[in-house]
């Protein structure tokens, strides 16, 4: 006589447990969409977006300040934002390790755009976060862990000089530059122009 109500219950307790799972798994995903819908509307707003990051950078760095302590996790901050800054300048495909056409080097050779390994939006949002993770780990003392900060200065320093120095010796050998301003053109000669071409007498 008991089976069947307990066999019921069984079930019921199943549908139970499951209906919180459902409902938990239903609502990050729509927390995830309007997030992302939120974050493919800052896309074209370039200036803004630098804008409200380098408002986060001068929060953190007066909470730092004031807190003076959590230096440790401002030294690995610096060493991805100087991860993140060769990604950002280096091209997508290594000429060193390309077998294809390469960047132009010459006049006559087409003009293809400087493709980044680090696109710029992946490049801020990756700052952003790294700077808001950081902020809030400046509320817990576990992390402020004691060190002397000019050491780490001058060490982050000697290898954001040596990093650079490298990226800039490998742009020279290979002929690019990470930062286009306006339309660029290729051309072994100039062209001449529509003007010039009417100028000319009939016969």
């Amino acid at each position: 006589m008991e089976t069947g109500p307990t066999g019921g219950g069984l079930g019921g307790d199943d549908l139970s447990q499951s209906y919180p799972a459902t409902a938990i798994s239903l609502w990050s995903f729509e927390v995830s969409r309007r997030y992302q819908h939120v974050l493919d509307k800052t896309v074209p707003h370039i200036l803004y977006r630098w804008i409200a990051c380098l408002v986060l950078v001068l929060i953190y760095a007066v909470r730092v300040y004031f807190v003076q302590g959590f230096y440790i996790i401002t030294y690995g901050l610096g060493i991805y934002l100087l991860n993140l800054l060769m990604g950002f300048l280096s091209p997508q495909v290594d000429p060193e390790m390309q077998d294809g056409p390469s960047l132009p080097t010459r006049g006559s050779d087409e003009f293809r755009p400087f493709v980044r390994r680090l696109p710029e939006f992946k490049f801020w949002y990756s700052i952003t976060k790294a700077f808001c993770i950081a902020f809030v780990m400046t509320f817990f003392s576990v992390f402020d862990v004691p060190v002397f900060w000019p050491i780490l200065l001058f060490y982050w320093l000697m290898l954001f000089i040596l990093t650079m120095k490298r990226q800039i010796l490998h742009m020279i050998k290979y002929k690019y530059v990470p930062f286009s301003f306006g339309k660029q053109r290729y051309d072994g000669k100039k062209a001449p122009s529509t003007e010039s071409v009417n100028l000319l007498p009939r016969d």
